[in-house]
């Protein structure tokens, strides 16, 4: 197999953009990971070992139990969001169609879902129009921030929509910058949401505190009440001082929100995780605890109150050891492992509670086809997790 090297693929990548060709980065990729696509004559699935253990993709028993704040019949909204602009790296817009072309769909009806497929969110469109007008924005505060944030307002208003007609959003990324606009709409529908993030790093960033401008850093940032104090001033994010209806854009509560899995965070995120007394585990504590401890007290920490209280889930990739999971765009050592992060997955599934899930930072580009593949297919094996999966 001839795969392009990283510094290759990224060459031609740019050097197509220059001549200005209309194939999709999508369709170039196929050309420098064909095992992404084609896997010669055996098909390889998720499983206990890649590739041999066929995933047989059986629901669980409850299955009703398990989603009980999801009105029937069960309808998955698939929402694609291909964002790329959030941080350096060409290439996290294949995630949505990576997902899909592993047969995503068809394990959501596997698991006793309806699926509603709203395709992908045109942001390439959406940043050629902001290119041509010269409102493409670059500063050291906050790169990208046009395209970013008028993308996360479609998602935002597509969010809001599929929840109050029942559904469950599941959305597929692109970077995680997309969890701005994701979180934005979920709580002008859902303002008591609990919110899992499952990350190596805790997004909590503004402009003023991010060293590097990546908007994916600040997905938690410029929605969280204490850090966030006008977000809406960024070019491109004038849409969060209100909302549809003309109220205020609804932010995140401090003691909403819990973290798994962190392990690379910047000085100024940790003193806000302080100061605002945010729940966060540590990959210390999944060590320290155990992924099932750990899993009890931060479920304890968001439902005790109410076991009703409806969750979500955002999970980047990069939570997950790069041993295992080397297609993203900041790796760091130390993560999850393969049965950690599919317990995260399951434990929340099994609250009951869960309503809405994100899957971001997945980056073919950034490592061989095996590589890729690899990552991929944890993905889908963690979603699917998510979505009632069950073992027996």
């Amino acid at each position: 197999m001839n795969v392009l090297t990283r510094s290759q693929a990224s060459l031609k990548l740019n050097k197509s953009v220059a001549l200005g060709e209309t194939k999709s980065i999508f369709s170039l990729s196929r050309s420098f990971y064909p095992s992404i696509f084609h896997h010669g004559t055996r098909k390889i699935h998720s499983g206990a070992g890649i590739g041999n253990v066929h995933d047989q993709m059986l629901p669980t028993p409850d299955f009703d139990g398990m989603f009980k704040l999801i009105e029937q019949p069960k309808t998955a909204s698939v929402i694609g969001a291909p964002m790329t602009h959030g941080q350096p790296f060409v290439g996290t817009d294949h995630g949505p169609q990576l997902l899909r072309n592993e047969n995503l769909l068809q394990h959501l009806t596997s698991l006793g879902w309806r699926v509603h497929d709203k395709a992908d969110l045109n942001f390439d469109s959406l940043s050629n129009s902001l290119m041509t007008e010269n409102e493409r924005i670059e500063t050291s505060k906050a790169k990208n921030s046009k395209v970013v944030g008028k993308g996360c307002s479609m998602l935002a208003d597509m969010m809001e929509k599929e929840i109050l007609e029942g559904r469950f959003p599941v959305v597929l990324g692109g970077d995680h910058s997309i969890g701005i606009g994701t979180l934005a709409g979920i709580l002008r529908a859902r303002p008591n949401v609990g919110v899992i993030w499952v990350d190596a790093h805790a997004d909590l960033h503004t402009p003023e505190t991010s060293d590097s401008g990546n908007m994916h850093g600040m997905s938690v940032g410029l929605l969280m009440e204490g850090v966030a104090d006008n977000s809406h001033t960024i070019p491109g994010f004038e849409w969060l001082q209100n909302s549809l209806d003309g109220n205020p854009q609804s932010l995140l509560s401090p003691d909403s929100i819990v973290y798994i899995g962190l392990r690379d965070v910047d000085a100024a995120e940790r003193n806000n995780i302080r100061k605002n007394n945010i729940k966060a585990f540590t990959m210390h504590d999944v060590d320290n605890f155990g992924i099932g401890k750990v899993m009890e007290m931060a479920l304890a920490h968001l439902l005790d109150g109410n076991p009703d209280r409806p969750l979500h889930l955002s999970y980047d990739i990069d939570a997950v050891d790069p041993m295992l999971a080397p297609a993203t765009g900041t790796t760091v050592r130390g993560g999850l492992n393969y049965r950690e992060a599919h317990f995260v997955a399951e434990a929340v599934a099994m609250s009951g509670a869960l309503t809405s899930v994100e899957m971001v930072e997945l980056n073919p580009t950034l490592t061989d086809g095996q590589g890729s593949r690899e990552t991929v297919e944890l993905g889908l094996g963690i979603l699917t997790s998510l979505m009632g999966k069950s073992i027996i």
